[in-house]
């Protein structure tokens, strides 16, 4: 049931377990309350994504391929057009979300705040619970003024002054914000990367979105944004193709499609023209990964030490 995606976190609900690696885990009380409240997403748009990082020599026959299916973002500047996004990953102090992504659990959530634009500030933030069950994705997202965000959303006293323009937008927020406060999130990483976006022109619902530039900066602020660090390169083959058999030797472009679970043909098509070959590529665990060499924690794959050589 797409209702139960939050009941399998990560360490969250396992009690005195073993990990995959052999690792004992230990209960997390607070995140393991917040799951049995479950959020119900059955009516919610359920869709499917697929990642792939391919080298920046195939990008402009990509472009020339998807031309009669679809249009570009009409937020894009430039030519081609594309846009900066600043997304700030919130987790338990645990890093419960984090090790859900490591286990590869199916069901599992993130929860994260973004913005657009370079500098920040002139765009809304934008909150979004994104949870995956099997290949399954649902995003539960709401909108507030930039000047609205902060930390004083997650304490005891009313919410006041937000005004959304749907009910649904409103119940999203909520969603957020309770489930911020029941698994004790906080900030915890900041990533930054140019976005290329194209959406089909037939489809309900089909994208192509190519990232690339990855930053990464670690943070404990509810609004710096990244103005008061230094930013860290994510765009390196090690981190881009961690636990895959044969490295890349190239620092790629991430190419992301979407689709709702009747894939327009062009895109399985695209997918056999171009050799692509599918990955896992979580931003947000890639820079917690890359993080790790300087700080220690949290523990880091004995594949991910060959990052030391490009970092």
């Amino acid at each position: 049931m797409i209702s139960d995606l939050i009941m399998s976190t990560a360490p969250v609900a396992t009690t005195g377990g073993i990990s995959p690696a052999g690792f004992r885990l230990k209960e997390n009380r607070p995140v393991a309350e917040a799951v049995k409240k479950r959020v119900s997403f059955d009516r919610e748009l359920h869709r499917y994504e697929a990642k792939y990082v391919i080298p920046n020599s195939l990008v402009p026959g990509i472009r020339e391929y998807i031309t009669p299916f679809c249009e570009p973002d009409p937020y894009g500047l430039g030519d081609p057009p594309s846009y900066v996004i600043t997304t700030l990953q919130m987790d338990s102090p645990g890093l419960a979300l984090h090790y859900a992504k490591l286990w590869d659990y199916v069901n599992r959530f993130k929860l994260r705040v973004r913005t657009y634009g370079d500098p920040v500030g002139k765009f809304p933030v934008f909150l979004e619970v994104k949870a995956k069950y099997r290949n399954s994705v649902v995003k539960l997202r709401s909108r507030i003024p930039f000047d609205k965000w902060g930390k004083h959303l997650f304490g005891d006293e009313i919410i006041r002054g937000i005004h959304f323009k749907t009910r649904k937008e409103e119940d999203n927020f909520y969603q957020f914000v309770r489930l911020t406060k029941e698994i004790g999130a906080r900030p915890v990483m900041l990533i930054r990367y140019n976005r290329e976006s194209y959406f089909g022109k037939m489809e309900s619902y089909a994208r192509i979105t190519l990232d690339r530039r990855l930053l990464y900066q670690q943070t404990y602020s509810w609004d710096s944004w990244g103005r008061e660090g230094a930013w860290r390169n994510l765009d390196n083959p090690m981190i881009q193709t961690r636990r895959h058999d044969k490295p890349l030797d190239f620092s790629g472009v991430v190419l992301e499609m979407k689709a709702l679970s009747d894939v327009p043909r062009w895109m399985i098509n695209l997918t056999t023209e171009f050799d692509l070959v599918r990955v896992g590529h979580c931003k947000y665990s890639n820079a917690m990964w890359a993080e790790s060499m300087f700080r220690g924690t949290p523990w880091t794959p004995e594949y991910e030490i060959d990052l030391l050589q490009y970092l």
